[in-house]
Formats: C-alpha cells, structure tokens, sequence
C-alpha cells in the first residue's frame, strides 16, 4: 500500500472543482494506493510522472517504487493543465 502526499496547489486546485466531479477525482487519487498505475494512466514526456484521466480532468503525480509514496503535483481540466 502506497503512501500519498497532495501538494497545496493541487489540494486548493481540489476545492475548487464542481461536485459531480469532485467525488470521482478524491476517489481516483485514494485508488493510487492500492495502484499507483492503473491502467489508462500514462507516463509523461519531458519530465517525471503519470498522469490519469477523471471526465475532462487530468491528475499528475509521481511514483516513488522505493519507499511505495505517490506525490499528487497537480491537477485541473484538460486545457490548463499542461
């Protein structure tokens, strides 16, 4: 089981989504404990992490194998996340 640690920005960036989505995000970030990468996530270029796909939101994290920890960096819609 993964440890999981959500930086500040992506904890206000959190708040400030709608409901119908909100639920589904904190629940995909809490699955990334049991599995840091679920199928659909993919490994991004030109820097470190993963990124899943919750609707039209994005979540990127990194996976740190040694000490089973994933850092959630950041998340938001699709258009002002990259």
């Amino acid at each position: 089981m993964y440890q999981i640690k959500i930086e500040r920005k992506a904890v206000k960036k959190l708040a400030k989504i709608p409901p119908p989505y909100y639920n589904k995000i904190k629940n995909a970030i809490l699955d990334l404990a049991d599995n840091p990468k679920p199928s659909g996530c993919k490994k991004l270029k030109g820097r470190n992490g993963y990124r899943i796909r919750i609707g039209d939101y994005r979540v990127i994290y990194e996976v740190i194998d040694d000490i089973l920890f994933v850092n959630v960096l950041d998340l938001g819609s699709r258009s002002g996340i990259y």
